[in-house]
């Protein structure tokens, strides 16, 4: 739209607050654009910022892209089904109702990592055939005892005794902490899968038992093909390993553990810079991993042998790693705390420890990062002992030093400055209490590389 010239009246105020009548002004009137309107539209500002935020998520991790594609793939497969008249007929009997528990089946079982997957679909593989011959056993009897007109209204009573008895039994089985574990789902698809073809033996529609035991047959065969569908898709399109993941965790996790305690140092007695700044918070992915490395664990127990895990590797002691991780990793935030109180100490009673916590500092880190090679590479460094070694000096380093604080005390400060002094001393043990956990890491470690058989290095 071209800019239109508008004539106005404008009246001036002077300061003496006298008015005048200019006459008329002119003023150009511009015209708004589309796209102004739309970069301040609130609706349209979060479209973009929800749009950039899938965008990143896609770059900064494809694999969620290609599982979104896989999962396109099985429910297309799965399709056929409904599509495919010869399929169709085939497998449902003509009656593409039943060829919705396929479709469902894909949705629910269908999960991003191969193991999970597979822990799904197994469970569910299981959980059905046991659900459903059992039920159908159940239904059989009560449809046998309902011919009689005498006993007729036992036939209800069967049934609903049977599927209470069921259902408390497999509810309570789901407390118990290994089937929590890894067969939770199980025993949940069981009640579900019992109840739905008992419920199914008592309609009116099925007359007779052959027909009780053909729509049996199909519901479960439905289930178990949509569960193999979904195995298939997840283990040999672009697989998501869970157990790859965890391992990658575990040694990120110490690598970060590293980083977070000789940056905290180095900031205490003033050496650190806007890098070492940002990696003091490195040790909280640490502590928040508890929960994903529980589920990826149980998951990579259900995985095939894949790359450099064989069929039995033990999975395991990734959790038991990852706690000892969280242990240090708490101390490791004590220490961070400290922080605050640096500068309650007198700059000459810190130079008498500076050398000897950053030599500890150093060395601690050095060896929380090999043991993170360890881990990645799955094996033994050669120069493991050397770090340990070297840790273990600084620490009794440290410790002489501490010893000789109170005669450097009594030469230098007065009973006053003796209290500002607590909290370097605080940060000191903490330190030290850092190695000996570091030493419990180690533990476990060479446990994992000796159920693992790790190779060394110079082997490999």
């Amino acid at each position: 739209m071209a800019n239109s010239k508008v004539f106005e009246w404008s009246i001036a105020i002077a300061d003496n607050k006298s008015i005048q009548i200019l006459g008329p002004q002119k003023h150009e009137s511009k015209s708004i654009q589309l796209h102004d309107i739309l970069a301040v539209n609130p609706l349209v500002v979060r479209v973009r910022s929800f749009l950039k935020k899938a965008w990143d998520l896609g770059v900064d991790d494809p694999r969620k892209g290609i599982h979104g594609l896989k999962v396109a793939l099985a429910m297309t497969l799965i399709s056929f089904f409904y599509y495919i008249k010869p399929l169709n007929g085939a497998f449902n009997g003509g009656d593409g109702n039943n060829a919705v528990w396929a479709v469902m089946t894909v949705v629910v079982v269908f999960e991003y990592t191969a193991g999970a997957t597979l822990c799904k679909g197994l469970n569910r593989i299981g959980a059905t055939l046991i659900a459903g011959f059992l039920a159908l056993a159940v239904c059989l009897v009560a449809m046998e005892t309902g011919r009689h007109k005498i006993v007729a209204v036992l036939k209800p009573v069967i049934m609903g005794v049977s599927l209470f008895v069921i259902s408390a039994v497999a509810t309570y089985l789901r407390f118990i902490p290994y089937m929590k574990a890894r067969h939770d789902y199980g025993c949940m698809i069981f009640i579900l899968t019992y109840g739905l073809v008992l419920v199914s033996g008592y309609d009116e529609k099925i007359q007779n038992q052959k027909q009780l035991i053909y729509v049996t047959n199909v519901r479960i065969s439905t289930i178990i093909f949509g569960s193999v569908l979904c195995i298939i898709v997840s283990v040999f399109v672009c697989p998501v390993w869970a157990g790859m993941d965890l391992h990658n965790l575990i040694s990120s996790n110490l690598n970060k553990l590293a980083n977070s305690l000789e940056s905290c140092v180095y900031e205490y007695f003033g050496h650190g810079d806007e890098e070492s700044r940002k990696q003091l918070e490195d040790y909280k992915s640490v502590l928040n991993s508890k929960a994903s490395e529980e589920s990826m664990s149980n998951h990579a127990r259900w995985e095939p042998a894949h790359g450099k895990f064989s069929f039995r590797h033990p999975w395991k002691m990734y959790v038991k790693i990852g706690a000892s991780s969280r242990s240090c990793a708490y101390s490791v935030e004590t220490l961070i705390s400290r922080l605050d109180s640096k500068t309650q100490v007198p700059e000459t009673i810190k130079n008498h420890v500076k050398t000897s916590c950053l030599t500890l500092s150093s060395s601690s880190s050095d060896v929380l990062r090999i043991l993170s090679t360890t881990v990645s590479t799955m094996t033994i460094p050669t120069e493991m002992d050397k770090a340990i070694k070297e840790m273990k000096n600084g620490v009794r380093q440290l410790q002489n030093d501490v010893e000789s604080l109170p005669d450097l005390l009594i030469q230098t400060h007065t009973k006053h400055e003796l209290l500002e002094v607590i909290p370097l001393v605080t940060f000191i043990y903490l330190l030290i209490e850092i190695a000996s956990r570091i030493r419990d890491i180690i533990i476990v470690v060479e446990e994992f590389a000796e159920m693992a058989k790790f190779k060394l290095a110079e082997d490999e």
